[in-house]
């Protein structure tokens, strides 16, 4: 029971931290913004260990229906929220042929938790923008647990996750890059983490084509159950991921999106790809 808790819990941690990436060193004006509806899916068998080898596991698939915005309240500030308002994770029911023994399935519909923030930026009028963020995680997610129910929607502590971004567009080309660095600190006796990412993209009207990378560190300070024991999210979750996406722009500010993540490494987190499409209106 207690291995499941920590597929399942690794599983969301991966998907929340994966959808932060947006926006890099520019920030939009005041009252323009972007606004998307996503969704997400991830599926899989198998399972980065503690010690970061591929076991194998039951079938476990989370579906995530949620709103991403940035607005500008001025031409420096803008706001930041992520929203997952619907969440839907499942475990399959795995039955022994020879013993006859069988592992009860599970599923959960809820909310999940919530990133709320503001974005500054800086040295916008130069060829290197550089913004910095300050991204609150709240809890609004379920991570009750009992001895009938093992998958939650979120991790119930409160995080600050502080990130700089530095974003440049290539001189004589439709290419730009970004480069991220961030400090994620943790409450409820997890561990703190250190990030890291970076981001290139082609911009060929209407379309975008991109590659994102992130690293997720843990700095291994904190006391929480890493059995997941007190049924929350896994402590010292790590990975690296390279996620390409691809953007196309209609005239009206309307578009789409759609992407796929690869966790090419990891601890503690699920080793399967966290597919994503989405529908955005730039203002």
């Amino acid at each position: 029971m207690m291995a499941q808790k920590k597929i399942l819990l690794s599983l969301l941690s991966l998907l929340y931290s994966l959808h932060i990436l947006a926006g890099g060193g520019w920030v939009y004006q005041k009252n323009k913004g972007f606004l998307k509806l996503g969704q997400n899916m991830i599926r899989s068998q198998y399972f980065f260990d503690s010690g970061g080898n591929i076991t194998d596991i039951p079938t476990v698939s989370l579906y995530t229906t949620s709103f991403y915005g940035e607005y500008g309240l001025s031409d420096r500030f803008n706001v930041v929220l992520y929203v997952p308002f619907f969440v839907r994770s499942t475990l399959n029911r795995v039955e022994f042929n020879q013993s006859g023994n069988t592992i009860p399935g599970d599923e959960i519909n809820s909310f999940g938790d919530t990133n709320v923030g503001l974005k500054y930026g800086m040295f916008q009028d130069q060829p290197v923008h550089l913004a910095a963020s300050l991204i609150f995680g709240l809890p609004f997610g379920s991570s009750e647990v009992s001895s009938d129910r093992i998958l939650q929607t979120g991790d119930g502590e409160f995080n600050q996750l502080l990130k700089l971004e530095a974003s440049h567009s290539i001189s004589g080309t439709p290419a730009y890059i970004t480069g991220i660095l961030g400090f994620n600190n943790r409450t409820q006796g997890f561990s703190d983490e250190f990030h890291y990412g970076g981001e290139i993209g082609v911009s060929l009207k209407p379309v975008t084509a991109l590659l994102k990378v992130y690293s997720v560190n843990s700095l291994y300070n904190g006391d929480a159950d890493t059995s997941n024991a007190n049924g929350v999210f896994a402590n010292n979750t790590e990975y690296v991921s390279f996620t390409p996406e691809l953007i196309y722009a209609l005239e009206n500010g309307w578009g789409f999106a759609a992407s796929a993540g690869f966790a090419s490494s990891g601890k503690r987190i699920l080793a399967a790809p966290n597919f994503g499409i989405g529908v955005f209106l730039q203002l």
